[in-house]
């Protein structure tokens, strides 16, 4: 601490994000990334970027990029949609514009921990709704008086995923306060409910181009939602950063919304890795949630998961363990290629003879 800080530093609590060793050899299967590279095109789109107009700012308001990103899902409008510095940045206008209110903000108690950094930083009310038993979310428990409702689908770190009639259950039955679906996730199995944004005002969709755009390391995400929603996130961005997305940033990602091909052929494959990857860890013992992200969330019934972890990262293969309640017995583990994934197997094989 500092005597310079102000009370808010002092009592925030920040986010961990996961460890990024700078090691050779390392199978990382611990922060989600994509094992895959970028399409080709993104790559080329930067280079030509990157020229002599980078000495002046980028569009403020993202035009060309909103535009692509409303092409692909064809009934959505450019005004319906926002984008920002990753879907972090996003998230968090989105809790200052639409989710300060005087009654309390609810989210599943094991859900993605940046939630309530977010309500620790501005100040918001929240309340965490546990999930099942089998680690559900359960939709008649957002049926209730609240500043707002917010959650993964898939949820994060679970992997578990609510249909598309559960999402609209839980929007329709709160009309007064705004829901948030994070579809970090969604291309690797779940129903988007970006469907149902132009019947229902109160409901806003947040994404990412990190994982199944492969574009971790470009930092960039979008909201969609109704246009008043939409303005709410802007009045904020305009009053914290203007140009939230340089030039590079907006011209790989208009490269890579394009490019369906190579977004269909690079999910698929995680996708089936995904399949294999379960079914030998079931085969090792290990229970093994259903997952429709590109990782899986699986516990032993006799080795502990910090031990397993620690095993597996003498070998140098990273997967991530939370020290939470309900799950610290699990680990997280990142869809890598098919490779890597055997080299997981193989090493929890031999951890587990030992």
């Amino acid at each position: 601490m500092s005597p310079y800080w102000s009370e808010t530093v002092n009592s925030l609590t920040p986010y961990v994000p996961g460890e990024q060793p700078q090691l050779s050899n390392l199978v990382k299967l611990n922060t989600n990334e994509n094992p895959y590279g970028p399409s080709p095109k993104v790559l080329a789109a930067i280079r030509r970027e990157a020229g002599n107009d980078l000495r002046l700012y980028p569009d403020p308001e993202g035009s060309r990029l909103r535009a692509a990103i409303a092409t692909s899902f064809g009934d959505i409008d450019p005004a319906q949609v926002f984008v920002g510095n990753g879907s972090d940045e996003v998230l968090a206008h989105v809790f200052l514009a639409l989710l300060k209110h005087e009654r309390a903000v609810l989210f599943p108690d094991i859900t993605y921990s940046f939630y309530p950094v977010y309500c620790r930083l501005y100040d918001i009310a929240y309340e965490t709704v546990p999930l099942t038993a089998r680690y559900e979310i359960r939709p008649d428990d957002y049926l209730r008086s609240n500043g707002g409702v917010i959650f993964p689908n898939p949820n994060a770190p679970t992997g578990r995923a609510l249909p598309l009639a559960a999402v609209q259950r839980i929007v329709t039955g709160n009309p007064d306060s705004v829901v948030v679906i994070d579809e970090a996730y969604v291309d690797f199995g779940a129903e988007s409910a970006i469907a149902l944004i132009n019947a229902h005002p109160n409901l806003m969709v947040v994404r990412t181009l990190s994982k199944s755009h492969s574009l971790a390391g470009l930092r960039v995400g979008y909201a969609i939602g109704d246009a008043r929603l939409i303005e709410a996130l802007t009045r904020v961005k305009d009053s914290f950063n203007s140009y939230p997305l340089d030039r590079l940033a907006q011209a790989g990602a208009c490269a890579a919304i394009e490019d369906r091909e190579w977004f269909e052929r690079t999910r698929q494959a995680v996708i089936k890795t995904r399949g294999k990857l379960s079914e030998d860890l079931a085969n090792l013992g290990f229970e093994v949630l259903p997952s429709a992200a590109n990782f899986v969330f699986v516990r032993h019934p006799r080795r502990g998961a910090a031990d397993l972890a620690g095993q597996l990262r003498d070998r140098g293969i990273i997967v991530r363990h939370f020290k939470l309640p309900r799950i610290e017995q699990f680990l997280r583990i990142t869809i890598g290629t098919d490779e890597q994934c055997d080299a997981l197997t193989t090493a929890l094989r031999q951890i587990l003879q030992r």
